[in-house]
């Protein structure tokens, strides 16, 4: 069973959502808060396995939660809500460690989707980022450095980082792409070494740093 804690200073939200996820069968609400203060003492007092986090927050923000839970020590899996289309706040968000950004008009399916995910290893990322990055660069890179990385990457590649960057699996990749699973794996680690990144969060993070994602 993954344990959430669910964290929204609005009380229909809280409630919608523990309503939503009590139709599953592998994920349960051990928690809830309505501020950030609330949510350091929750988190900490039910070690969760994963925390829905709103970005706005009353007292201290989503984003300083998971900072002060890092620098404890005790931050878990944590999936960030907003109400906003928020490029800054993601970038804010994955830097301090969260490993999801979702707005919060998603559907049960995304929800419970990204969820699962997350306590697989995977990133996930608001599915918007992908559906347009999917369809090419929207911005040319805005320096010579930017653009000396667009170059070294493959038109395929391209593709696969914008997968990546929606939480999607490597076997899902390849079903998308109509590949084999072991291509997506060899684009991945290309994906890694042309951008001197160690992980997949963070080439998404390099990816929007440069331009190379839009939203």
């Amino acid at each position: 069973m993954i344990r959430v804690v669910v964290v929204d200073d609005h009380i229909l939200m809280r409630n919608g959502i523990r309503g939503f996820l009590a139709l599953t069968d592998d994920i349960c609400v051990v928690g809830e808060a309505g501020d950030g203060e609330a949510a350091i003492h929750v988190i900490t007092e039910t070690q969760p396995d994963l925390v829905l986090l709103d970005v706005q927050l009353p007292k201290l923000s989503g984003i300083q939660v998971i900072e002060f839970l890092r620098g404890l020590g005790k931050l878990p899996l944590t999936i960030l809500l907003t109400t906003f289309d928020d490029d800054e706040a993601l970038l804010q968000g994955i830097r301090a460690g969260a490993r999801g950004f979702l707005l919060k008009d998603v559907s049960l399916e995304r929800l419970v989707g990204a969820i699962r995910h997350v306590m697989n290893g995977d990133s996930y990322f608001r599915p918007t980022l992908t559906e347009q990055a999917i369809g090419g660069i929207k911005h040319p890179p805005k320096d010579c450095r930017s653009q000396a990385l667009l170059n070294t990457l493959s038109r395929r590649e391209l593709e696969v980082l914008a997968l990546m960057a929606g939480g999607f699996s490597n076997l899902e990749i390849a079903g998308a792409l109509g590949t084999s699973e072991g291509t997506v794996k060899n684009h991945v680690s290309n994906i890694l070494s042309k951008l001197g990144v160690r992980d997949r969060v963070q080439a998404v993070i390099k990816g929007l740093e440069v331009g190379l994602l839009s939203s």
